[in-house]
């Protein structure tokens, strides 16, 4: 036990005898470490809080949207060209196996006004489907019915933001709406989603039918009704991809592609959405660790240095232990637990920083850091392999010292 107890009490008390170079060496690990476990936990948390609005909408969910015009041949937006159409999306319901539910969207932008307050709204008309298909919940009221959806009823669901808005604080339930050039009653507000992708906060939902009513819908030259998108759910995820490629050879026969034309339409599933995502911000994390890495670089760098000053400093120390018999090893392995030790207090302290610094920037309320176990250890176990690897060389160095020598120096 004493063989083994010895290197490292030899090692402490080198420690706290020079306490200023100490605390230098450890401040450069610290930073460094906290820098990591910030920076990775802040790109955590962003994937995290991306997957989890991407959840709201439900991985079963797959969304066809118009294709992109082409100018000159240079490619632009996509939704630039109306090529889907309400008929599209009864094929599909009717043709297609593994599809659940089938909701055919169009969307304008109307002005919305009440008393003296009004905004410029995006007014979607859906079917009742549309509900279940995008996971809505209402916070007040109800969602219009199949009843109300074939008579036309002229109805609305405001989303959170245009609720508060155009009501504030009053319950908008039941009240009178101006919408372009008509009277609408509301019968419902959608639960808040936040901001962000696919959020419903900011639309007004109103039944399909009524939609027609209330706007010129557009037709294609066959005299079929054009839609913004589809939303459809699979019933089985597992044929996702079946029923995908299903649906895209349905739509190029419907829409009379010939065998070597691009697709005019976009289909995208929120399972690929989401492994495109957790890709995108997993090298988003990676590429915040390794610039925080540079700090723990330098850190490192600088055990090194002041490694290198101590043995200089310890050179007649040195001399005497070997004079007292002490072997190459036993001077090496005491200045690497040194640097290891250093590097390990560092780390620790760092990931106590790391930790303080997440928490004040969840409190913001931006973004949720997200400071997970694999995120510690390895900022840890870097943060000491970094200790070893720098104090390699003043250990070494100290280890091959003269005694002779190291005994004649001041």
């Amino acid at each position: 036990m004493k063989r083994w107890l010895e290197p490292l009490s030899t090692a402490w008390v080198g420690v706290v005898t020079h306490k200023l170079r100490s605390f230098l060496t450890v401040l450069g690990i610290v930073i460094g470490v906290a820098a990591v476990i910030s920076l990775m936990s802040i790109g955590k948390g962003a994937q995290a809080d991306i997957l989890s609005r991407i959840e709201t909408l439900g991985s079963d969910l797959v969304t066809i949207s118009p294709g992109a015009p082409t100018f000159g041949g240079v490619r632009g937006a996509s939704g630039g060209v109306r090529t889907l159409t309400q008929e599209d999306a009864e094929a599909i319901a009717q043709q297609v196996a593994y599809v659940d539910m089938v909701a055919p969207v169009y969307s304008t932008s109307l002005q919305v006004v009440v008393g003296g307050e009004n905004m410029n709204a995006q007014v979607t008309g859906v079917p009742p489907e549309y509900q279940e298909i995008q996971n809505l919940e209402t916070a007040s009221g109800a969602f219009f019915s199949d009843y109300e959806y074939q008579r036309g009823a002229k109805v609305v669901v405001l989303g959170s933001e245009v609720k508060e808005t155009l009501f504030g604080d009053a319950d908008p339930v039941g009240q009178q709406i101006r919408m372009g050039n008509n009277i609408v009653r509301v019968i419902g507000v959608l639960e808040s989603k936040g901001g962000g992708f696919g959020s419903s906060d900011s639309v007004v939902l109103i039944p399909l039918t009524a939609m027609q009513q209330i706007v010129a819908q557009p037709r294609t030259s066959q005299g079929e009704r054009v839609v913004s998108t589809i939303a459809l759910t699979i019933s089985d995820e597992e044929h996702a991809e079946t029923a995908v490629e299903e649906i895209t050879s349905l739509l190029r026969t419907r829409h009379r592609l010939a065998p070597t034309a691009e697709d005019d339409f976009r289909i995208t599933s929120m399972q690929e959405l989401a492994e495109t995502v957790t890709e995108a911000t997993g090298t988003m994390t990676l590429l915040l660790g390794a610039i925080a890495a540079i700090s723990l670089l330098v850190g490192g760098i600088g055990v090194m240095n002041i490694m290198l000053v101590s043995v200089l400093e310890r050179t007649r120390e040195i001399g005497i232990r070997k004079a007292l018999g002490a072997r190459e090893r036993d001077i090496w392995v005491q200045f690497l637990i040194e640097a290891a030790f250093l590097s390990l207090a560092g780390g620790i302290i760092g990931v106590i920083a790391g930790w303080i610094v997440s928490y004040f920037v969840s409190r913001t309320g931006v973004i949720t850091p997200l400071v997970t176990a694999d995120i510690v250890l390895l900022a840890v176990s870097v943060s000491v392999g970094i200790g070893l690897f720098f104090g390699f060389y003043p250990a070494w160095n100290a280890s091959r010292l003269n005694p002779i020598e190291a005994l004649r120096s001041e």
